[in-house]
C-alpha cells in the first residue's frame, strides 16, 4: 500500500493563540469523557487517498497511523468511532445545485461514479482500523452537520455524546466545515492537526489558524492523554 507524502508541518500564528486565550480568559483545554466523545474521521476514501485516485491527497495517507492511534484510544476507554463517507446521490431530494450545477457534465460525471455507493473508489481506505461497532455514516455535502444530508448528528446525540475529535480529508473543506458546524450545534470539538491534510502547507496551516477559534488544535498524542486523563481512575 502507498504511504504518499508526509505529514504537513504544522503552525499556528502566537497571535491567533494570544486572540483564543484573551477570549477565553486563559487557555481552558476542553475536557475529554471518553464515553461522551466520538472521533469523526472525515471522507478517507480510496477516492481521496490511491495513487492516481480523482480526487487523491497524497499527504491523507501519511495520517492514517495517527487516526488509528485516536481510534483505538477512544474505542478500548468505551468512546464511539463514527467514519464519514462522501457520495454522491442524484436522487436525494435536495439537489446540491450551487455546487454540481457549476461544474461541467465531465466533471460531474467522474465525481458521480468515483463516488457512487458500491464504487472502488467510494470504499474507506483498507488501512483504517475499522471495527464492526464503529458507525459508517454517508454523508453528501462538505460538512458531516448539513441537515438532511447527514444523520451524524442525530447519531451521535442518540449516544448522548458532545464531544468531538475529528480527523480526515481535507483539512480546509470538509473537515474544517464539519468542526465549524459541530461547535456552533453545541459539540466541543478537538481538531488533530497531525491527523488531517489537504494539498499543503499553506492551506492546512491557514485552516488550524481558523479552527483554534472553534476549538482545541492538538495533536494525536494529546489527543490520546485527554483521553487516557478522562477515564474513570485516571488523573489528566
Amino acid at each position: 500500500m502507498p504511504t504518499g507524502k508526509t505529514m504537513h508541518q504544522s503552525h499556528v500564528p502566537t497571535e491567533v493563540l494570544d486572540r483564543a486565550a484573551w477570549m477565553r480568559g486563559g487557555h481552558h483545554d476542553i475536557k475529554v469523557n471518553p464515553a461522551r466523545t466520538a472521533h469523526v474521521i472525515i471522507d478517507l476514501q480510496v477516492g481521496f487517498m490511491a495513487e492516481g485516485a480523482l480526487l487523491e491527497m497524497p499527504a491523507a495517507r501519511a495520517i492514517v497511523p495517527n487516526v488509528n492511534r485516536v481510534s483505538q484510544a477512544l474505542r478500548s476507554a468505551g468512546g464511539t468511532i463514527a467514519y464519514v463517507q462522501y457520495k454522491v446521490d442524484p436522487k436525494e431530494p435536495h439537489h446540491w445545485r450551487s455546487h454540481y450545477d457549476r461544474m461541467t457534465p465531465e466533471a460531474y460525471e467522474r465525481i458521480r461514479t468515483a463516488f457512487t455507493p458500491g464504487s472502488e473508489q467510494h470504499a474507506l481506505w483498507s488501512g483504517l482500523d475499522v471495527q464492526p461497532e464503529d458507525l459508517i455514516v454517508p454523508k453528501t455535502r462538505w460538512s458531516a452537520f448539513t441537515p438532511g444530508t447527514c444523520d451524524l448528528d442525530e447519531l451521535l446525540r442518540a449516544r448522548d455524546i458532545d464531544t468531538l475529535i475529528v480527523t480526515g480529508t481535507t483539512t480546509n473543506i470538509c473537515c474544517e466545515s464539519t468542526m465549524r458546524d459541530a461547535m456552533q450545534m453545541g459539540y466541543h470539538v478537538l481538531f488533530v492537526q497531525d491527523g488531517n491534510a489537504t494539498h499543503g502547507d499553506a492551506l492546512h496551516n491557514a485552516s488550524l489558524a481558523n479552527m483554534v477559534l472553534f476549538g482545541d488544535v492538538v495533536t494525536a498524542d494529546e489527543a490520546i492523554a485527554r483521553i487516557e486523563g478522562g477515564q474513570p481512575g485516571k488523573v489528566a
